[in-house]
């Protein structure tokens, strides 16, 4: 884990992270998980890789398939790794010639798949999706990153759009089949109104706990939620319908541009 190269709006390579820290942390997020009853698998993190810790972003899983992720150039090296894993695991694995950030922009809630577009995940990925894994696609953008012109800002690194919910688990929380929380301002007014119509119950994520909390990028067991310590108003709003709230101190790992819900992928 490192912020070698700045990915993501987040990340400043000018900034110091300290591993030490950054390990303690990603070991209070694995106790929190172990604790709410989530049966974990730990591998040994890809060499070389600045991003590795972030599994979310290694493929989006369902009914013992994978379709893989097609992450950026500097993420390159994770995607042999994973799809060894996986296929170690004994998942079917499927490649997507398109840029797909895997579970990181792709989250399942019921029948539905909440998956983003522009940024991270190309909008082709989304009937690749669908086609292979059989999911009723939601397709949805976020606002963009932009420069003190307005204008949309291409990443220095990776030549992609960017933005500061490039990836829509920093936008989007699930927390049951029909109850999920979300940041209405972090989208765009076409697809703000497509989430709003839909049948499921919402909670509402402030703009700053979103962005500076990382308030959605959490994991939730349907009764516990493991969750940002710096997004307090979400926190009372999971208490006050009887969630139990969980809340790791993050600093080293949001450096990255992630947080709770980047370093997990759901199997199952």
């Amino acid at each position: 884990f490192s912020d070698e190269f700045a990915i993501n709006a987040y990340m400043d390579s000018s900034v110091d992270i300290d591993n030490k820290i950054a390990a303690q942390e990603h070991q209070e997020i694995l106790s929190a998980l172990e604790s709410a009853g989530v049966e974990i698998i730990k591998v040994r993190p890809p060499v070389d890789c600045q991003d590795g810790v972030y599994t979310a972003n290694w493929g989006l899983v369902h009914n013992n398939k994978v379709v893989l992720s097609n992450l950026p150039n500097k993420r390159k090296n994770e995607e042999p790794y994973a799809k060894k894993i996986l296929q170690d695991l004994g998942f079917e694995t499927i490649e997507c010639p398109y840029r797909f950030s895997g579970q990181g922009d792709a989250l399942q809630c019921g029948g539905y798949l909440f998956i983003g577009t522009d940024y991270r995940t190309d909008l082709n990925a989304h009937n690749f999706v669908r086609q292979h894994l059989g999911f009723e696609t939601i397709s949805v953008q976020t606002i963009p990153y932009v420069d003190k012109d307005g204008n949309p800002k291409l990443n220095e690194v990776t030549g992609w759009p960017d933005s500061f919910f490039y990836d829509l688990d920093l936008a989007i929380a699930v927390l049951s089949p029909d109850l999920i929380a979300w940041c209405p301002e972090a989208f765009v007014p076409e697809s703000q109104a497509r989430i709003r119509n839909l049948n499921v119950e919402k909670i509402k994520v402030s703009y700053e706990e979103a962005t500076k909390g990382f308030a959605c990028n959490l994991v939730s067991t349907g009764s516990t939620v493991i969750m940002s310590a710096n997004a307090p108003e979400l926190k009372k709003k999971l208490e006050n319908r009887g969630f139990k709230v969980v809340t790791p101190t993050i600093t080293e790992l949001a450096k990255g541009g992630g947080y709770i819900r980047c370093s997990t992928l759901t199997l199952g």
